[in-house]
């Protein structure tokens, strides 16, 4: 055996293996860890070149953002991505492209919101041959949105979608996606129906998160919670709020959405209602953080209620309020955010990738040394997560697809027998909760001679193959195998 002792608390009779967490490498897992988000007014290749030598203070070096950051969230138009009836950004539209490469190239997953509604925006957002289609809609500050409930819309969005999932819905492009797109900033508030009121609300709502929910079956799908679902309501204050919000976004959970909030750090907006609507779905549904205030533009975050002095202050509310709702993902944006983030908190952005999201690692496995002919053995095994967050194999889209397993290695580290542990699930892997398992799996396949065990997570959608990534020293993990203990089968 090779280095065990960097893995090795103590070994108990020989059998009992105890290992120590690694909080400080960088996991790339799903759902877990920091966003950074690409803007269509900015050339991808400038951002890519920006991106990959950011100064950091802190530690008087330049890094690659990607080195720290998994995720790249496009949020743009849908004339960005289906300028005309049947044409596709993501083929035609050179500068979309560069940016989905860039992020491919540096082992990144994509994320989209695209976005319908033009209201304070540079350009319309909706195509302009959805318009000469037929489509009603209205004008604000010059630039034309449809009406969400208008059947000549919600057939071409349809058509689009369906499109987008037949090249996106794979979670090994895909980290997350935004399902639903409509009403001002896409948050899925401040809506304008045909009707001049609230009464399509609820029939919109069902088709267009039946819409996604039914598209990207195996990419998580994301809706923002907030008091305001689907009305034509903005924020007035921490008090007021729709009485259908609630039941609106069990709904959309029910049919597999996950949850995020883009206004966090900001007192008003992300107040009382969203933190006990968070509160109540902890571990039930993944949440995913975006800040609120803009410290580089106009936004007066001096005037926030908590006080916010300086950027640094603002960042700090935004993890604090990250850190009280248990979020998965936290997002360092772009442009000034980023720079804040680097320069102002990078010490928060280390902190988040030490504590924040999940990260599991067995804590301690006993097995067995000598297996004799019956082929008979237990295996205890206890997990830990020692991140805030939970590792959601619950959602529909992942429906259970990582499990513990165990495997038998040669003495060159080929995996020659595998054994998955149906038991487990990882969903209920809680910080400062282990949880401990009995697993007998059926050995009697194994030939005779002398192995080494090893543990590891694996995904069942893919072969077996390790999915996860232990928090775990990095030199003691075989393509992702946990190796244990030497052991000879009689």
């Amino acid at each position: 055996m090779c280095s065990m002792s960097q893995i090795y608390a103590k070994i108990k009779n020989d059998t009992t293996v105890v290992v120590q967490p690694d909080v400080n490498r960088i996991l790339r897992n799903p759902l877990s860890g920091w966003v950074i988000y690409a803007s269509m007014s900015k050339d991808a290749s400038e951002f890519w070149n920006e991106y990959d030598h950011m100064y950091v203070p802190d530690l008087k070096k330049e890094v690659k953002l990607s080195d720290y950051a998994h995720t790249l969230y496009i949020r743009a138009s849908w004339t960005d991505f289906n300028p005309n009836d049947g044409e596709y950004g993501w083929i035609t539209n050179s500068n979309l492209k560069a940016y989905i490469d860039g992020a491919y190239k540096r082992n990144m997953r994509l994320a989209f919101r695209i976005v319908v509604d033009s209201r304070d925006k540079a350009s319309e957002f909706t195509p302009q041959f959805v318009r000469n289609a037929g489509a009603k809609g209205f004008i604000s500050r010059g630039k034309w949105s449809p009406y969400p409930d208008d059947p000549i819309f919600q057939k071409y969005y349809t058509k689009f979608v369906k499109a987008l999932g037949k090249e996106f819905n794979d979670p090994k492009k895909m980290e997350f996606i935004d399902g639903f797109g409509l009403g001002k900033w896409g948050e899925y508030h401040t809506l304008l129906y045909s009707t001049g009121d609230e009464n399509p609300k609820k029939a919109v709502f069902d088709w267009v998160t039946n819409l996604y929910s039914n598209t990207f079956d195996k990419v998580p799908v994301i809706i923002n919670y907030h008091r305001w679902i689907g009305t034509g309501k903005d924020w007035v204050d921490d008090e007021h709020y729709d009485i259908d919000s609630e039941s609106m976004l069990e709904e959309a959970i029910a049919k597999g959405y996950s949850l995020r909030h883009d206004a966090f750090g900001m007192t008003t907006y992300y107040g009382s209602w969203e933190r006990k609507f968070a509160e109540k779905y902890r571990y039930v549904r993944p949440i995913i953080m975006e800040g609120g205030w803009i410290v580089k533009a106009h936004h007066s975050f001096w005037k926030d209620p908590r006080g916010y002095k300086n950027p640094r202050d603002v960042r700090q509310g935004e993890y604090d309020d990250s850190k009280e709702a248990h979020v998965n993902m936290m997002d360092l944006r772009f442009g000034g955010e980023t720079s804040s983030w680097i320069n102002d908190a990078f010490d928060l952005v280390q902190q988040f990738l030490k504590e924040g999201g999940y990260r599991l690692y067995p804590s301690s496995v006993s097995l067995p040394l000598i297996v004799n002919s019956d082929r008979y053995v237990k295996i205890e095994h206890v997990w830990q997560n020692v991140g805030w967050g939970y590792c959601p194999t619950n959602i529909p889209q992942w429906n259970q697809k990582y499990k513990v397993a165990f495997a038998l290695l040669d003495l060159k580290d080929n995996v020659k027998y595998s054994f998955v542990d149906n038991s487990t699930d990882l969903s209920k892997w809680i910080k400062e909760l282990p949880v401990k398992y009995e697993f007998t799996p059926d050995l009697s396949k194994v030939k005779k001679g002398n192995y080494v065990w090893a543990v590891g997570l694996i995904d069942k959608t893919n072969d077996n193959k390790i999915g996860l990534e232990l928090s775990v020293d990095e030199g003691v993990l075989v393509n992702g195998w946990l190796k244990l203990n030497n052991v000879e089968f009689k």
